[in-house]
C-alpha cells in the first residue's frame, strides 16, 4: 500500500477509515496506523511511570470514534476526497469542525468494560476514561464547581452521539483484538492500582490528580508527536542523546581550565567541589544556598550531570524565573556542552515563550515544544503551566519531569499563591517519578516550614525524608560571611524620592563608583527614569525590561559587560526592572534598589561588586514617589515586611551577625512574609474567574464545596474516586496575574529575517526549527496590550491557522522594546 487515497480503496462502498490526510502529498494516515503508533509511543512515554499497559490502551482508544461514518464523511469532505459518484455524501465540513465527538467512544468503552471488573476495575477505569475523553479539551471536570457530575454525563452520553457501537463494529480487527486483550489483562489493572495505592498519603486526592495528569501527558505527547511525524515524515528521528559521561567530560575539562587568582575563585572552587561530592547522594529534594556571585550555575550543573549519570536520569531541567537568566545560563551551558563540531541545539534546549496559542489547530499542534533534549532551560511559568495549566499544549511536556534532575534557580521568585500546589507537586515528582529537585538561591524561602496539612516541601534523600542533610553546603553561615561584598544603606525618606532626584542620585553614584545599576519594580518606572536620565541621547545609559526580546536584552547586557570589564571600566548607568536581579552575571560598582522585599533587595545586591574586586560597595534602598505598584500585592507586602525587618535590625544588629542581607536576616524576613501571606498560599479564587470563593488546592484535592453542591442537588455524593474540577481549576490557574501570548518582534536584521522565513515556511519541519530560534526574538504580551496592538493592525499571523503572531516594525523601539503605539516610520513598499 503506497499511502495515497486511491490505494486505500478496495471498494467504493467499503472505504478504509483514515485519521488524517495531507492534501499537499495526497497521502492519508490510516486510523489503525495512527491508533497503534500512538499506543506504542504512549506506552514508551509511560514506561518511566511504570504504566505502559495503561498508556497503550488509552492510545488505542483515544480516537476510536473516528471509525464512525459521520467523522469519515467529515474528514473526506474537508480534504476533497469525496467524488461525485461516491456512495458517501459530502457534508459542510466547516460547519461541523470541532463538533463531531470522536473521543467519548473510547472513554465509554473502557468505563464499561473495565468498570465491570469490580470496585478496583471501576477505580482504574475512571483514570483511563478521563484521559481519553479529555485528549482534545484538556482534563475535564469530574464534578463541576456547580455540582454537576460531568464525568457521569460524558460516560452516559447517547450512543447515537458517541458512535460507540458503530465504531466497535467498524474497527480494524487488530485494533479491536488488542483493545479487548488489554482491557481484560490483569496486569494492566494491577499496574494502575499499584500506582494509585502508592501515592495514597496525606495528599492522596491531590496526588491522584497528578497521577492522572502524568498519564494524560503521555497520551497527549504521543498523539501530537505522531501527528507531527505524519505531517512531516522527515522529522521522525530517534532522539539519541549525548551520553552523560561525555557531557561530564566536557564540563570537567572546562572547570579544570579556570584560573584561581583571587580569594573568590577559591570559594567558587570549594562550592563546586561540594556540589560534586553531593551528586553521589540518593535522589531527593535538596537545597543549594550560596550567596550571589558564588558560581551556582556551573556548580549546580556539575551536581546535575554527575547525579544524572549515577542514577540513570533521562534529562536535566533548569527552571528559571526570568528569560533574561535563561538567555545567560543557557549560553554558558551551550558553550561548554556544545563545543565546535557538535550540532547546535543537540544538547541544550531553551523553551520560554508561548508563541503557539493554547487553542489547538492542526498546524500549531505539530509545532509545540515537548522538552525532548538532555538539558532543558525553561521558565517557572512554563513548568507551572505543565503541572496545572489548561488545555493540552503545556501538559504534553509533563511526563518529561519523571526521572529528571530539576534545578530551580532563584526559587524565591516562585509566585506565593502557588506554594502549596508547588510543594505537593514536587513531593510527588521526587517520591513517585524518580526525580531529584535542587533549590538554588542566595535567599532560600522556607518551603519546608509551611503548613504540613496543606503541603510543605519534604527535604532530604528520598529514602530518608527526615534526613537533615538536605543542604549541599556544609556551612552556609560561614559562606555568607566570606562572600560579604556590599553594605546596605536605607535611604527611604518621608514623601519619597522624585524621579528627578533619583535620576540625579543615580548619575552621582555612577560618577563616584564608576557604574551604577538602578532596579525598580515596574516597567513604567524604568522607562520614566531612563528618559529622565537623558534617554537614548545619554551614551552611558542603558535600559532593560521584558518589553525587550531576549536577543535585544542579551545585546544590551553584552555591551554593559564589556564596559564594566576591568580592562575597560567605562562609566555605565543601567535602569532595569527586576529581570536583572536574579542570577544575571553583571558586576556594577553601586546599586540603587527601589523598596521591595528583603529577598529582592538581596538579589539586586548580588549585582554589586559581584567579583569582589573592591572593598565593600554600597547598595541603596530608596522609595520613588512616582512608582505605582497598584495591584502588585507581593511587592506591597514585601515592602511592609522589609520595613518591619529594618526596624528590628536597627535595634539589634548583632542578632543578624551585623549583616542585613545574611542567612539569619533572610530567615527572619521570610517568617514575617510567610505569616502575612499564609492565606494566599493555597491559591484563592473567586468570581468571576471561578464559580465561587474557593482555593485551587481544595478544588484539585477533596473539592469539598462542589461535593456539597452535588449532595444538595442529587441528595447523595458522586460514586467516583476522582471528584476534582480539573478543567475549571486549570482555566482559573494563572502563574502570573495575566496570561501572556508570545509575539515575534523585528529586532535587528536577524529578527526580521526570522519573521520573513516564518511567513514563507509552509514546511512544518522548517517552521519547528524556526520557532526555536524565534524564541530569542519574542516578547510575551498581556491580553490588554495584545488587544490594543490587534486593533491598530500592528500584529499579523505568520500563516493562517498557526496562531503565531509577529509585530509591525513601527512598534518596536531600539531602546525600549515593544510599544503599544508607533515609534518608527513605516518603511515604504517598493514595487
Amino acid at each position: 500500500m503506497d499511502g495515497t487515497y486511491d490505494s486505500m480503496i478496495d471498494d467504493k462502498t467499503d472505504l478504509i477509515s483514515i485519521a488524517h490526510f495531507d492534501k499537499r502529498r495526497g497521502e492519508a494516515q490510516l486510523l489503525s496506523t495512527h491508533l497503534s503508533q500512538v499506543a506504542a509511543l504512549a506506552a514508551q512515554n509511560a514506561s518511566r511511570l511504570y504504566l505502559p499497559l495503561s498508556a497503550e490502551l488509552i492510545g488505542l482508544l483515544h480516537d476510536l470514534g473516528k471509525y464512525s461514518e459521520e467523522f469519515q464523511r467529515y474528514i473526506r469532505s474537508a480534504t476533497d476526497l469525496i467524488e461525485e459518484d461516491d456512495e458517501m455524501e459530502a457534508v459542510d465540513h466547516k460547519a461541523l469542525k470541532g463538533k463531531i465527538d470522536h473521543s467519548t467512544a473510547g472513554a465509554q468503552y473502557v468505563w464499561r468494560e473495565l468498570g465491570k471488573q469490580g470496585p478496583e476495575g471501576r477505580l482504574a477505569a475512571q483514570f483511563l476514561a478521563l484521559c481519553i475523553a479529555s485528549h482534545h479539551s484538556g482534563l475535564i471536570d469530574c464534578v463541576a464547581p456547580d455540582g454537576t457530575n460531568v464525568f457521569e454525563r460524558r460516560t452516559t452520553k447517547a450512543d447515537d452521539r458517541t458512535h460507540l457501537s458503530e465504531a466497535l463494529a467498524k474497527a480494524d480487527s487488530e485494533i479491536r483484538d488488542r483493545m479487548h486483550t488489554l482491557v481484560n489483562d490483569p496486569k494492566l489493572k494491577e499496574e494502575l492500582l499499584t500506582a494509585i495505592k502508592k501515592v495514597a498519603n496525606d495528599q492522596r486526592f491531590f496526588n491522584w490528580g497528578l497521577l492522572l495528569r502524568f498519564l494524560f501527558s503521555c497520551l497527549i505527547d504521543a498523539d501530537r508527536t505522531n501527528s507531527a511525524e505524519f505531517e512531516k515524515p522527515g522529522r521522525k528521528k530517534a532522539a539519541k542523546h549525548t551520553p552523560w559521561p561525555e557531557l561530564i567530560d566536557r564540563l570537567e575539562k572546562h572547570l579544570a581550565a579556570f584560573p584561581v587568582t583571587k580569594p573568590i575563585d577559591t570559594l567558587r572552587k570549594d562550592i563546586s567541589q561540594h556540589c560534586l561530592d553531593a551528586a553521589a547522594r540518593e535522589h531527593g529534594t535538596y537545597t543549594l544556598t550560596v550567596p550571589t556571585g558564588g558560581g551556582k550555575t556551573l556548580a549546580s550543573l556539575r551536581f546535575a550531570l554527575h547525579h544524572a549519570e549515577k542514577h540513570c536520569m533521562e534529562r536535566i531541567i533548569y527552571v528559571i524565573p526570568y528569560t533574561s537568566i535563561i538567555d545567560q545560563n543557557a549560553q554558558v551551558a551551550r558553550g561548554i556542552l556544545e563545543p565546535p563540531g557538535v550540532a547546535p541545539g543537540s544538547v541544550v534546549l531553551e523553551h520560554h515563550s508561548n508563541l503557539t496559542p493554547e487553542k489547538v489547530t492542526w498546524r500549531n499542534k505539530v509545532l509545540t515544544e515537548n522538552w525532548d533534549a538532555p538539558v532543558i532551560f525553561t521558565t517557572t511559568v512554563q513548568l507551572l503551566e505543565a503541572l496545572f495549566g489548561a488545555g493540552t499544549r503545556d501538559v504534553r511536556r509533563l511526563h518529561r519531569l519523571a526521572k529528571a534532575v530539576i534545578i530551580f534557580d532563584e526559587v524565591q521568585t516562585l509566585p506565593i499563591k502557588t506554594f502549596h500546589l508547588f510543594c505537593n507537586a514536587m513531593n510527588y515528582v521526587v517520591e513517585h517519578c524518580g526525580s531529584t529537585a535542587l533549590l538554588c538561591t542566595a535567599t532560600q524561602p522556607l518551603l519546608h516550614e509551611l503548613d504540613k496539612e496543606k503541603g510543605m516541601l519534604r527535604l532530604g534523600a528520598f529514602n530518608n525524608r527526615m534526613n537533615a542533610a538536605s543542604e549541599l553546603m556544609p556551612d552556609v553561615k560561614k559562606l555568607f560571611r566570606e562572600l560579604e561584598r556590599v553594605e546596605l544603606h536605607d535611604l527611604r525618606k518621608k514623601g519619597g524620592w522624585s524621579t528627578a532626584e533619583l535620576a540625579a542620585f543615580a548619575q552621582q553614584c555612577m560618577e563616584q563608583y564608576g557604574s551604577c545599576l538602578v532596579v525598580v519594580n515596574t516597567k513604567a518606572m524604568a522607562l520614566a527614569l531612563f528618559e529622565q536620565c537623558g534617554g537614548s541621547a545619554n551614551k552611558s545609559l542603558f535600559h532593560l525590561s521584558t518589553h525587550m526580546c531576549p536577543a535585544h536584552r542579551k545585546a544590551v547586557l553584552n555591551t554593559i559587560r564589556g564596559r564594566l570589564a576591568p580592562e575597560s571600566e567605562q562609566p555605565s548607568l543601567c535602569i532595569s526592572t527586576q529581570l536583572i536581579e536574579a542570577g544575571v552575571d553583571v558586576d556594577f560598582g553601586s546599586v540603587i534598589r527601589s523598596e521591595a522585599g528583603l529577598d529582592s533587595i538581596g538579589q539586586a545586591a548580588g549585582r554589586c561588586n559581584r567579583n569582589g574586586r573592591h572593598g565593600k560597595r554600597p547598595v541603596y534602598v530608596v522609595n520613588p514617589q512616582d512608582e505605582k505598584v497598584g495591584m502588585l500585592e507581593e511587592i506591597k507586602v514585601g515592602q511592609q515586611d522589609f520595613d518591619r525587618f529594618m526596624r528590628e535590625y536597627k535595634d539589634a544588629p548583632m542578632d543578624f551577625a551585623e549583616n542585613p542581607l545574611g542567612d539569619e536576616a533572610m530567615k527572619r524576613y521570610f517568617k514575617y512574609y510567610f505569616f502575612d501571606r499564609r492565606n494566599t498560599m493555597s491559591y484563592p479564587v473567586e468570581p468571576p474567574r471561578f464559580e465561587r470563593t474557593d482555593t485551587l488546592l481544595d478544588v484539585l484535592s477533596h473539592n469539598g464545596k462542589a461535593l456539597e453542591e452535588h449532595a444538595r442537588i442529587r441528595k447523595t455524593k458522586p460514586d467516583l474516586l476522582l471528584r476534582q474540577s480539573f478543567m475549571s481549576a486549570a482555566k482559573a490557574f494563572r502563574p502570573i496575574d495575566s496570561p501572556a501570548q508570545g509575539v515575534v518582534v523585528p529586532f535587528s536584521a536577524d529578527g526580521q529575517q526570522i519573521i520573513n522565513d516564518l511567513c514563507a515556511a509552509y514546511d512544518p519541519l522548517l517552521a519547528f526549527d524556526l520557532l526555536r530560534r524565534a524564541q530569542q526574538y519574542s516578547v510575551n504580551v498581556f491580553p490588554h496590550v495584545l488587544k490594543k496592538l490587534q486593533e491598530a493592525n500592528a500584529v499579523t499571523e505568520v500563516q493562517e491557522g498557526t496562531g503565531i503572531l509577529y509585530v509591525n516594525k513601527q512598534y518596536y523601539d531600539e531602546h525600549a522594546g515593544l510599544r503599544d503605539f508607533p515609534v518608527n516610520q513605516q518603511e515604504p513598499i517598493i514595487a
